[in-house]
């Protein structure tokens, strides 16, 4: 069989995002499947970023997910801060602009000092699995009809996603030689958070601060966990840090989905797999597009993937015998936790 070519989402300053069809991981051949397996764990090693396409989530279900979302956040304040986020342990429900900062700062003073100084212009919702004693969900679903929709197209995609997170790990499993399944017993579970994120229109200014302080949509950081799915509108924003050092824009491309690896699984494989840093800027301009005084609202769906909370999480068979380990052992759900206790 010839080896099949990879493109690229993104090629810059030595930052290489290759874009996967996924669909030849799901239905091809052996062959195709293992090719495609390589691709992705490459991505993961070499960037930390792949973008997927032909996944198997359909456009219309992304596009309703999407619609739910904007329909949420253009509730009245007073309903959304009725269902706010609550606890790092359930990670769950609204949070209102400001609220957090995303940031590798890990000194709890010096993040809200950081959050004082240069707030995260975001509005976000925090679903989790559905009906774990003790953590609900909030959903609008208290105040009318149109909320019991939002609550049923949401728990739909958070299946979907699931789905899609135990396959992307089967396909990092068969890039790293191991049992493709070897990953299912720590996936199963479904401990994950789609997360809903608006981040409001903003006036060209708000960007240039005379201050010398950076402001930014959302602050550089790596995620927590294992993988995370996003799903990006057309607006653009989103920029991943290249191996220069540089950041480097990472723009939608339609009817993809960008996936990173988290800080977890790069500890899980002995950091042979890359956490990389990213933010979100204002956007960038298209050709031929003029500056306008007010940035356009930007909308994405995050869904955050981890292992199951009750695992514990040592190095993965292949990828410590030569070097050792760097890490010790860790619960999933106590790290977890203890990251977001810092960030809110």
């Amino acid at each position: 069989m010839a080896p099949i070519i990879v493109d690229s989402a993104v090629e810059k300053d030595n930052l290489f995002i290759p874009l996967i069809d996924f669909s030849l991981f799901l239905s091809g051949t052996p062959a195709e499947k293992k090719s495609t397996a390589d691709t992705l764990l490459s991505g993961f090693q070499q960037a930390g970023f792949i973008y997927l396409k032909n996944h198997g989530i359909p456009r219309a279900q992304v596009s309703r997910v999407f619609a739910s979302s904007a329909a949420f956040f253009a509730r009245p304040q007073p309903q959304k801060d009725a269902l706010a986020w609550y606890s790092p342990e359930a990670n769950r429900g609204y949070t209102a602009h400001g609220r957090e900062k995303v940031t590798q700062l890990a000194d709890k003073g010096d993040v809200e000092a950081l959050r004082a100084a240069v707030p995260d212009l975001k509005e976000s919702l925090e679903i989790g699995r559905e009906g774990e004693e003790g953590l609900p969900n909030m959903w609008p679903s208290c105040f009318d009809d149109e909320g019991q929709v939002f609550k049923d197209v949401m728990l739909e995609f958070f299946d979907c996603c699931k789905d899609l997170h135990m396959q992307v790990m089967r396909a990092v499993a068969m890039g790293l030689g191991i049992e493709e399944a070897w990953f299912d017993g720590f996936t199963d579970g479904g401990d994950n958070t789609l997360r809903l994120l608006h981040y409001p229109e903003v006036k060209r200014g708000v960007f240039r601060r005379k201050d010398g302080l950076e402001q930014v949509r959302a602050g550089e950081h790596t995620d927590y966990g294992s993988i995370t799915l996003l799903f990006q509108d057309d607006r653009g924003g989103l920029q991943v840090l290249s191996p220069n050092g540089n950041f480097i824009d990472a723009t939608p491309i339609p009817d993809t989905i960008v996936i990173n690896a988290g800080d977890l699984l790069a500890r899980w494989s002995n950091d042979t797999i890359k956490s990389t840093k990213h933010r979100v800027v204002e956007p960038p301009l298209k050709e031929g597009q003029e500056v306008g005084d007010v940035y356009p609202a930007r909308y994405s769906v995050a869904y955050f993937c981890n292992p199951n909370f009750d695992r514990f999480i040592d190095a993965i068979p292949g990828t410590y015998e030569e070097t050792g380990k760097k890490y010790e052992g860790v619960n999933s759900g106590e790290y977890l936790v203890r990251r977001l206790a810092v960030t809110y």
